[in-house]
């Protein structure tokens, strides 16, 4: 029985130092070769030339600082966005109905904008994320705001929706 409290002490002794040496890492992104990123304007479909322009500054602004890496040029980064604007449109979901006499009155306006995107390992040449249908909507109401508002708010949750997209596909 004493042998048997030994055997089972050296043994819980040995579990507990493996256990400690032991460590979990999920995956994360970028992967850990991957330090720096080339942002590329987005190809626009739609007739808002000023689109690429915007998105690409929020692009270069945030996606680095929020995946935790730099920006570099596409002939020396590690990894590169690119895209398309696909569709950009301007909604009228909330308005009041045409009373008597009266016509309808638009009350807020949503503008829509979606996009494809990929993120390119470089080193590797793999996908590391693609989506083919990013949507954001950014609203203004229409008494007191411009559709400038709705679309800034519109491509801030794009940049977000495409960090998002990358982190959780690790």
């Amino acid at each position: 029985m004493k042998y048997q409290s030994k055997q089972l002490s050296v043994l819980l002794l040995a579990v507990t130092m493996l256990a400690c040496n032991y460590s979990f890492q999920a995956g994360s992104f970028p992967p850990p070769h991957v330090r720096s990123i080339a942002v590329l304007p987005f190809d626009n479909e739609t007739n808002r030339f000023e689109l690429s322009g915007e998105l690409y500054d929020q692009l270069v602004r945030n996606l680095p600082r929020a995946l935790g890496i730099r920006t570099a040029g596409e002939e020396i980064a590690d990894a590169v966005v690119r895209g398309s604007i696909r569709t950009y449109e301007v909604r009228a979901p909330n308005y009041r109905a045409a009373t008597q006499g009266q016509p309808a009155e638009v009350l807020q306006r949503q503008v829509n904008i979606v996009v494809s995107v990929e993120i390119i390992d470089l080193v590797e040449n793999v996908v590391l994320w693609e989506s083919s249908s990013v949507v954001a909507q950014g609203e203004f109401l229409e008494a007191s705001e411009t559709e400038e508002i709705g679309r800034i708010e519109a491509i801030e949750l794009l940049v977000q929706k495409i960090v998002d997209g990358a982190q959780s596909n690790w």
